[in-house]
C-alpha cells in the first residue's frame, strides 16, 4: 500500500493542484452524556456558565475554520458553510456538525473538528456541575463530492 502523507523524504502534504473543483459536503456526529439534572440547567438557561450550545456552536464553526492549523497536512479549505445542530435528550446531547465547500478535497476532517470542538466546549461549560460526562460517538455520518463520490455510514 502507498501512503499518501510519506515519500521518499519523509512527511508531505498531498499534492492537489491536479485534482478538480467539485461541491463537497461533510456531516459528523458526537455525543455528549450527562445526567438529567445537567440536562433541565441547560433547557432552563440556569448554568453556571451562560449559554452552553450557542458558546459551542461559535467553538465549532471557528474550530472547524482553523482545521488546517491543528491537523498535520490538512489543506486549507475555503469552507461555504459550517452549521451546528443539537439534539437534547434525557441524559444526552448530540451534536451534528455540516461542513460544506467547493474545492480540491474533501471537509470531512473539518466537519469533525467542528464537532469535537463544539463537544469539547460544551463539556467546558458545564463541567462545574456534572465532571461525570463524557464525550463519545464521534464519526462521520456522511459526505459527497470528488472523486470518491457518496459516503453513507450504514
Amino acid at each position: 500500500m502507498e501512503l499518501s502523507h510519506v515519500n521518499e523524504n519523509g512527511a508531505c502534504m498531498v499534492d492537489v493542484s491536479g485534482k478538480q473543483n467539485t461541491d463537497r459536503t461533510a456531516v459528523a456526529h458526537g455525543l455528549v452524556t450527562t445526567n438529567s439534572a445537567t440536562i433541565a440547567l441547560l433547557l432552563n438557561g440556569k448554568t453556571p456558565k451562560g449559554d452552553v450550545l450557542n458558546t459551542a456552536k461559535v467553538a465549532g464553526i471557528m474550530a472547524a475554520k482553523k482545521t488546517s492549523e491543528l491537523i498535520p497536512m490538512c489543506h486549507n479549505l475555503p469552507l461555504n458553510d459550517v452549521d451546528i445542530e443539537f439534539k437534547i435528550k434525557e441524559n444526552t446531547i448530540e451534536i451534528v456538525s455540516t461542513a460544506k465547500c467547493f474545492g480540491k478535497t474533501g471537509v470531512e476532517m473539518e466537519a469533525l473538528t467542528a464537532c469535537s470542538v463544539a463537544a469539547l466546549t460544551i463539556y467546558d461549560m458545564l463541567k462545574a456541575v456534572d465532571k461525570t460526562m463524557t464525550i463519545g460517538e464521534i464519526y462521520l455520518m456522511s459526505k459527497d463530492g470528488g472523486k470518491s463520490g457518496h459516503f453513507e455510514r450504514g
